[in-house]
């Protein structure tokens, strides 16, 4: 200061000066940072990719995120290095703005607006009006700023006013001056940097858009609009769910088509016990369950979206719980904090692996785990030991909605049209996103109709890409697409079932004896360790015992002739299908009874124990 003094010996004067060759000097940092920042952006393509890809999976997108990161060398702290260098000038400027007030008497310098009022309240004023106009600029000039949604924009902006506007009132005129200057000389930098590193020399910016509209698209599918009459019906439903006293069973379902996995237990619990209601929560309000309900008086239905069913599983009080969402006390769904005793019961929604398709530590906040087969207690008891873990109650039930697949076999099917579904799963590089053209070529034929029925997480999280299959085949009279969930699957009555890795391969074979053609995709692997445990998976050994496999690469010289012969010969298959359900499930047709008795035992033998208090 005493420098620029020198030069021109008018303190405002100087202080603007002062104010401008910090920020010279300091625009070899502002161009590191910005370097970094452009990182940032540069690999947003890739971190919305990750959202998208694993949407609603906070922990997922956190890893992958931290890992991305980590591989580009973006530091997210970086930004806050420039900021404790402004605090440090700050309060060394705020010293030389007393000594300054002190040694010439009368300046405005020192005045501060809250103790001296008057013409000292304009520089709280002008600093909030710089901090104002530097928003305004850098919401439109900087890289990573211009890619924040506008709430961030806002918090950001807002933030930077507010700091201003409390400087400008509390510290000396002369200060105030300094950080409104600052502020100015900010966009001036900022556009420096963008010409000396160019944003898009660093940038793809038709990628990061595209990614940016899939995301968009992807959240827009997903936002739930609710009418009037809903938020009414949730809000009375949630007053007559807390207001039954003394619950027994709650049953919970996330989506109106996860009922089957229920119906078999539902429906023995109702024909053999007389006592005790069932209260059904659901965040569908279409659920079929209230049709049902109606007609079962000892069947409570209530449904709760899934905002308020946070709260909802907090306040339990009910002595069950039984649901197919796995990973409890993992992310939005808690065990209850009001009763530390409600029984958790985790029944399956598919017949696959818990090993491979489920997180590690899916099934670890649960009381009871009911396992379709032995493949699914040495899985588990394999983990116990490996992780040293507590051994869980493993009940062998069987697979619930097997018997509702086993008590409707289906009807003979026609000669023709020949009825090929393709039914992939959702993960990385499945059917439709990798060789779904190739597979449709290789399967159409006179009298044929490829029936497409996407994974519903696949039409959840790629609505794009979804919607650019069906105008793919908009004008092709043998190709239908099934997406409408609501509708009962027309599985059964396919002749042939094509898949990669999902379990409804196994669900189509077991009820209908016909073969499935499995096309050898990269694996749906939910859990990376999967493989520290010496077993096979059962969506592996099943692959050659339900039907063929063929990679991606050899569908157009193999699977004509394979199909051919799957068609000529749908009872090939029939007894080595029959074999593979016999010896690897619990209870084929009667699991929902298994499941209901302990259902019923174990709420009897609460219902002893606190009549023995």
């Amino acid at each position: 200061m005493d420098w620029c003094h020198s030069w021109w010996p008018n303190w405002w004067a100087d202080i603007i000066v002062f104010t401008a060759l910090t920020k010279v000097f300091q625009l070899p940092l502002s161009l590191w940072c910005h370097v970094n920042s452009l990182k940032m952006v540069a690999v947003m393509p890739e971190s919305i990719r990750i959202k998208t890809e694993y949407y609603g999976d906070s922990e997922q997108i956190g890893e992958k995120t931290a890992a991305l990161f980590k591989r580009e060398k973006y530091h997210p702290m970086l930004s806050l290095v420039p900021l404790a260098i402004q605090i440090v000038i700050l309060m060394g400027f705020v010293k030389v703005i007393h000594a300054i007030a002190d040694a010439e008497k009368g300046t405005l310098l020192g005045k501060i607006p809250v103790q001296d009022g008057g013409i000292s309240w304009l520089m709280p004023l002008a600093a909030g009006a710089a901090a104002c106009i530097l928003g305004f600029c850098q919401n439109r000039i900087n890289p990573l700023q211009r890619e924040q949604s506008r709430v961030q924009q806002m918090t950001t902006n807002g933030i930077s006013v507010a700091i201003s506007l409390f400087l400008g009132c509390f510290v000396g005129m002369g200060v105030g001056l300094y950080w409104a200057a600052s502020n100015l000389f900010s966009i001036l930098v900022q556009l420096a940097c963008n010409v000396i590193v160019t944003p898009r020399s660093r940038i793809d910016y038709p990628k990061l858009r595209e990614a940016q509209r899939t995301l968009a698209n992807l959240e827009d599918s997903l936002k739930r609009t609710t009418t009037p009459e809903e938020r009414r019906r949730e809000k009375a439903d949630w007053k007559r769910f807390f207001s039954v006293a003394n619950k027994h069973l709650v049953f919970y379902a996330e989506s109106g088509g996860y009922y089957q996995y229920f119906e078999s237990v539902i429906k023995w619990i109702l024909e053999n016990t007389s006592h005790g209601d069932i209260h059904y929560v659901t965040n569908d309000s279409k659920d079929a369950v209230f049709e049902l309900a109606k007609t079962q008086p000892r069947l409570q239905a209530y449904y709760i979206g899934p905002v308020r069913l946070i709260p909802l599983m907090m306040k339990m009080d009910a002595d069950m719980v039984v649901m197919t969402t796995p990973d409890l006390n993992q992310f939005h769904i808690d065990r209850s904090h009001v009763r530390k005793d409600v029984e958790y019961v985790y029944v399956n929604h598919g017949t696959g692996s818990h090993l491979m398709c489920l997180r590690k530590g899916a099934l670890d906040h649960f009381d009871v785990i009911c396992a379709n087969g032995q493949f699914q207690v040495d899985e588990h008891r394999a983990t116990e030991r490996l992780y040293g873990l507590k051994p869980k109650k493993l009940l062998p039930t069987g697979y619930p909605f097997l018997d509702t697949l086993l008590a409707s076999p289906p009807l003979p099917l026609p000669k023709a049209p020949v009825r090929i579904m393709v039914a992939p799963s959702y993960q990385q590089d499945n059917i439709f996103d990798s060789c779904l053209d190739s597979l449709i070529d290789a399967l159409a034929g006179p009298d044929r109709i490829i029936v497409l029925r996407p994974h519903p997480q696949y039409v959840r999280r790629f609505p794009a890409r979804m919607k650019a299959i069906e105008t793919r085949f908009a004008d092709r009279s043998d190709v239908e697409i099934e997406a409408d969930f609501s509708k009962p699957s027309t599985m059964a009555q396919a002749h042939l079932l094509v898949s990669d890795w999902s379990d409804i391969a196994h669900e189509f074979a077991f009820q209908t004896k016909r073969p499935v053609l499995f096309v050898d995709t990269p694996m749906k692997v939910i859990n990376p360790e999967w493989e520290r445990i010496d077993l096979v998976p059962i969506v592996i050994s099943f692959r050659n015992r339900l039907g063929i496999s063929v990679a991606p690469s050899d569908i157009s010289e193999k699977v004509p002739s394979i199909v051919a012969d799957m068609l000529a010969r749908p009872d090939a298959f029939a007894a080595r299908i029959e074999a593979a359900l016999r010896e690897n499930f619990f209870n084929p047709g009667h699991a929902g009874e298994a499941v209901g008795r302990y259902i019923f035992q174990s709420l009897v033998s609460k219902q002893q124990a606190k009549k023995g208090k």
